[in-house]
């Protein structure tokens, strides 16, 4: 009603984004229009490569643009050790951290009953199958400290368990730099449960 039509359009084109709401989408559509009409050609062409160009790894289901991504192509990676991960943005967080040289397996999600998300919903057959056809020694369960997180967590654990492989948690609890005194009960709670020797 206020705006011309292609820019009410690029307004709601930006408020479909997670985290921007009706003044962030303005602010951003005018910015749009004055940039450079090459800037704004070269945005809009890496969104549409970036949606038609990229696809799932058909190993482990983590972001690629090519069959198999290029963590599952690498020789020098532990193949005994999957790390269970909700989404691609797990996996480059695990990545940037330079600890970690096992495979993964990529979920796409985590159990949720609330938005109508079951076991069947999300990555899990897949690995399954994976399992079964691998020499794999140890699964780590990296899902979100959530009631989510966690319930996926305890479901693919039930699942593994039988198979002899180990199945580990991530631990969870209070941040390196954090005080205990703005802590919240969970997190206290799990800091405690998750406590080592010294």
């Amino acid at each position: 009603m206020y705006y011309p039509e292609p820019i009410s359009k690029l307004i709601d084109s930006f408020m479909k984004l997670p985290g921007i709401g009706p003044k962030t989408a303005v602010r951003l559509a005018f910015f749009v229009l004055d940039m450079e009409d090459d800037d704004v050609v070269d945005f809009a062409k890496a969104l549409v490569r970036a949606k038609r160009e990229l696809n799932y790894c058909e190993i482990c289901g983590h972001i690629t643009d090519q069959k198999i991504c290029h963590i599952c192509q690498d020789p020098n990676r532990d193949e005994t050790v999957i790390c269970v991960v909700e989404d691609s943005r797990d996996v480059i967080a695990m990545e940037k951290m330079r600890e970690y040289n096992g495979k993964y397996h990529v979920l796409h999600g985590s159990i949720s009953p609330v938005d109508g998300l079951g076991p069947e919903d999300i990555n899990i057959a897949s690995l399954i199958k994976r399992l079964k056809d691998s020499n794999v020694e140890e699964i780590i369960l990296a899902t979100n400290p959530n009631v989510e997180g966690e319930a996926t967590a305890m479901y693919i654990s039930r699942l593994v368990k039988p198979s002899g492989i180990k199945t580990t948690r991530i631990a969870h609890g209070l941040p390196v730099g954090g005080d205990l005194e703005y802590a919240d009960e969970v997190t206290l709670a799990k800091s405690l449960e998750g406590r080592r020797e010294l």
